[in-house]
């Protein structure tokens, strides 16, 4: 082979020709000297050769496995599985096309106008994949329920050569995994559970412990929403329940383990709009419990470094959130809050509402107190962290 051939070969990338009811992938493969040209069929519209299928428990072992989630870009968003990257075999918009085209005109029809679609893709697909992938990994694609969205797409990355795998009964089957997990009473893991009166760093306490090597459950974080009429102050839109529960789920299986120790936060049972589990609230009320306790001070500093945090002091959002107050506190005095918030009197206004609302809300001792199991000062964060790591370690012993 000439030189010049052989440098045009290299070059060229896979191909995909679609008659409207088959579709071959055309690509050439290099191994040493050896440059093979391969014509694969993925077959009548949406039909495909026999692929290995695998279920929800033996996905989730597949520590070597790239998860592929071929549905919509909007099905992804709501909700998948941990891990899993979006190569969606239709976007938004083609999925509706298809759909409507499947209830007015049949399966058929669909499926001649999903090949037309999904041609002149396929290769970007692949190129993708190519990229995301460290080496040498399996593949298990999924979509709503393991049907012919991933069928179709593990016909083509078999064709390519790729290590395919079909996750049985597709995103559902995770879905049904998550709602098993979260039926127990309680959780097998034990939590240890910080306590204390807002502004004394929780979260603070409860990042710096997770950077330490323990395993930290931050709701709020995994929320989007810090849990209080404040709480999506300088913070994205807050996820979907069932991305919350997905999440949490997975940080217990893959972090903590099966009877693990994890560190959270108190919260209610609501965070935003989104609700914590049953099982994690009630392993809350029975796990250790650390009291953080801080000087009014300090306390007013921190909720003022956090809230403030943002374009324009997060002026209108802080004003909003008192508003939301005003049964409360009194019309009156959120209307002088909100007054004080816009000549940036933020000392006087954070120490007003923890006095006057959250103090005697939480009702929290802000001292040592015999109703817990450790009580430790946050007014030198690095002494709280290691007083905690130390007594979290001490349990495992």
């Amino acid at each position: 082979m000439t030189r010049f051939l052989r440098r045009v070969i290299e070059q060229i990338r896979p191909k995909v020709l679609c008659d409207g009811h088959s579709l071959n992938v055309i690509y050439f493969t290099k191994k040493e000297n050896l440059i093979t040209l391969s014509i694969h069929s993925v077959g009548r519209c949406w039909s495909s050769k026999l692929i290995r299928e695998i279920n929800i428990e033996e996905a989730l072992e597949m520590r070597d496995a790239l998860l592929i989630d071929v549905r919509s870009e909007q099905e992804y968003l709501e909700d998948t599985i941990p891990g899993a990257i979006n190569v969606p075999l239709f976007n938004d918009q083609e999925r509706a096309a298809v759909g409507k085209v499947y209830r007015h005109e049949g399966h058929e029809a669909a499926g001649r106008l999903g090949l037309k679609l999904v041609a002149p893709q396929l290769c970007e697909k692949v190129a993708y994949v190519d990229k995301t992938m460290p080496g040498e990994k399996k593949i298990v694609l999924f979509c709503w329920r393991g049907g012919q969205r991933s069928r179709f797409m593990a016909t083509v990355f078999d064709a390519m050569g790729y290590d395919v795998y079909c996750l049985t009964g597709g995103y559902k089957s995770y879905r049904r995994y998550v709602s098993s997990y979260l039926s127990h009473e309680e959780l097998a893991q034990k939590a240890v559970v910080l306590y204390g009166l807002t502004g004394v760093g929780k979260t603070e306490v409860l990042t710096g412990l997770a950077h330490m090597g323990l395993p930290a459950l931050d709701l709020e974080g995994l929320a989007r929403h810090r849990g209080s009429v404040f709480g999506k102050i300088g913070l994205p839109s807050s996820p979907s329940q069932k991305d919350f529960e997905s999440k949490i789920v997975n940080f217990l299986t893959e972090v903590v383990g099966e009877e693990g120790i994890f560190l959270v936060e108190c919260e209610s049972k609501r965070v935003g709009n989104l609700l914590v589990p049953n099982p994690v609230i009630n392993s809350m009320k029975k796990g250790y419990r650390v009291l953080l306790y801080a000087s009014m001070e300090s306390r007013v500093k921190r909720i003022r470094k956090v809230y403030t945090a943002g374009p324009g002091e997060n002026i209108k959002q802080l004003q909003d959130a008192v508003s939301c107050l005003a049964r409360k506190i009194g019309y009156s005095r959120a209307e002088e809050l909100k007054r004080l918030l816009e000549s940036r009197e933020f000392t006087h206004v954070f120490t007003y509402l923890l006095k006057n609302y959250y103090d005697p809300l939480y009702k929290y001792p802000n001292a040592p107190s015999a109703e817990f199991d450790l009580c430790v000062t946050t007014e030198d964060i690095e002494y709280a962290l290691k007083k905690i790591y130390d007594f979290v370690a001490g349990l495992k012993n």
